[in-house]
C-alpha cells in the first residue's frame, strides 16, 4: 500500500523491531498509564531517533523523509511512535541555530541515546495556541537566567533529561512586535527537577505522559541560551514544520493500520453467509478511507521533499498535517463500525489507536489554526486575530 519505495530496508527493519511489541505489550501500558521504556531503548539502539543529527555530531545525517518512513511504520505496526518522536525534531532549534559548543555538548549524547531531549516547553494555560502571549519570564541575573512561570500539556517531561523552553524576556508591551522579545532555553531537566522545577503528571485519554511544569526562580545558565535573546520565536518555528511533517506521517502510519484491520477483518468475517465486505455499505467507506490515505501520502511526501529540499514549506507542512491527521481519523472511525462491538474491546486494539489517533485533530497545531494559516497566507484573506 506503500506510494514509494525509498527506504525499503528501513521501513523492513523498523517493522520487524515492532513485529518484539505487539498489542499486549501496549494494553499493559495502557492500564498502567506507563511510559514504554524497553520500546524507545530499541528504537534508539538501532539508531532510528538519530537519522536526522547530521554525521558529524553521530547521527545518520538522512533526510526528514527517512525520519517519516519511520514513524509512518511505526503506527503502521500497532505501536506509539508519540512516545518518542520528539526526540526526531526537538533538535532541530538546536541543530540550526545553537553555536557550536552547544552543538558538541548536546547533539552527540542525543544521536547515542545518552541524553534524551524529547521535551518542548512552549505551551501554557492562559496563552494556548496564541505563543505571543505566553507569561514564563526569563531575567538575567549576571551569568544565568532567571525562570519564573508555567507549562502545561508538556509531555515527556518525566522521561527527557533535556527541554527546549520558550521564555519571554522582554515583556510584550515593550516590543515591536508581539513575536519579539522570547527567547530559548536548553533546560537540563536532571538539574532542573527540585532546584526551581516542578513537574506534576496530567492524567490524559490516552497514555502521553503529559504533564504541567512549573518554574519558581529557576536559574539556567545564559550559555543555555539559544542564539540571540529576543529571537526565541523565530528560532522555534523552524522545528515546527518538521514536527508537522514527522507527526503527519504518524496519522499516515494510522491510517494504513486502520484500513488494513478494517480490510482483512470485512474478508474474513461472515454474517449471513457471506463476508462483510462483500456488502458495498461496508466495502465502500473503506475504500474511501484508502483513497484518502492515499492522497494525504502524497501531501506528506511532498511536503518532506520541500523540507529536504530547503524550500519555504510552512503551508505544505500546515495542510499535510491536516489532511493526514482527518485521513486517520476517517480510518479509525471507518474500522472502528467495521469491526462493530469487537472494535470497543480492548484485545483487538482498535479503541486504543482510535483514541490516540484523535489527539492530532487537536496537536501538535489545531485543526482551526491550519485553516487560518491557509486562510491567511495562501488565500489571502484578512487575519482573524
Amino acid at each position: 500500500m506503500s506510494l514509494h519505495s525509498n527506504y525499503a530496508e528501513i521501513r523492513d527493519a523498523v517493522a520487524k523491531l515492532c513485529a518484539d511489541y505487539p498489542g499486549e505489550y501496549w494494553r499493559t501500558l495502557d492500564d498502567t498509564n506507563t511510559y514504554p521504556t524497553e520500546f524507545v531503548r530499541a528504537l534508539t539502539e538501532a539508531g532510528f531517533l538519530s537519522v536526522l543529527i547530521p554525521e558529524e555530531y553521530g547521527g545518520a545525517g538522512l533526510p526528514i523523509e527517512a525520519g517519516c518512513v519511520i514513524l509512518e511504520e511505526i503506527q503502521r505496526s500497532g505501536c506509539n511512535g508519540s512516545a518518542c518522536h520528539a526526540q526526531m525534531y526537538t533538535m532541530g532549534t538546536l541543530l540550526k541555530h545553537g553555536n557550536e559548543d552547544q552543538k558538541q555538548r548536546y547533539l552527540p549524547g542525543i544521536a547515542d541515546g545518552s541524553l534524551r531531549l524529547q521535551a518542548f516547553g512552549v505551551t501554557e494555560p492562559t496563552s494556548g495556541t496564541d505563543t505571543t502571549r505566553i507569561r514564563t519570564r526569563a531575567v538575567r541575573d549576571g551569568d544565568d537566567y532567571v525562570i519564573n512561570g508555567q507549562k502545561v500539556f508538556i509531555s515527556r517531561t518525566e522521561h527527557s533529561d533535556l527541554m527546549i523552553l520558550l521564555a519571554r524576556t522582554t515583556p510584550r508591551e515593550e516590543c515591536k512586535k508581539p513575536s519579539d522579545g522570547m527567547s530559548v532555553f536548553i533546560v537540563d531537566m536532571r538539574e532542573a527537577v527540585g532546584n526551581g522545577l516542578t513537574i506534576n503528571p496530567i492524567k490524559a485519554m490516552i497514555n502521553h505522559s503529559t504533564t504541567e511544569l512549573f518554574f519558581d526562580n529557576l536559574r539556567v545558565p545564559a550559555a543555555n541560551r539559544i542564539g540571540e535573546e529576543g529571537q526565541g520565536f523565530k528560532y522555534i518555528l523552524s522545528s515546527m514544520n518538521a514536527e508537522r511533517i514527522l507527526i503527519a506521517s504518524e496519522c499516515i502510519g494510522d491510517a494504513r493500520f486502520f484500513v488494513e484491520r478494517a480490510r482483512d477483518y470485512a474478508a474474513e468475517r461472515e454474517v449471513f453467509g457471506r463476508p462483510i465486505g462483500q456488502n458495498q455499505g461496508v466495502q465502500f467507506p473503506i475504500a474511501r478511507a484508502y483513497v484518502e490515505l492515499q492522497a494525504a501520502t502524497l501531501m506528506v511526501y511532498h511536503a518532506a521533499k520541500m523540507f529536504d529540499e530547503g524550500k519555504p514549506c510552512g503551508s505544505e507542512a500546515n495542510m499535510c498535517k491536516l489532511f493526514a491527521s482527518e485521513a486517520a481519523w476517517h480510518a479509525a472511525d471507518t474500522c472502528l463500525q467495521t469491526h462493530g462491538g469487537f472494535g470497543y474491546t480492548q484485545e483487538y486494539d482498535i479503541e486504543r489507536k482510535f483514541r490516540e489517533t484523535r489527539l492530532y485533530q487537536t496537536a501538535p497545531i489545531s485543526t482551526n489554526l491550519i485553516l487560518s494559516h491557509v486562510g491567511i497566507h495562501e488565500l489571502g484573506l484578512p487575519k482573524s486575530f
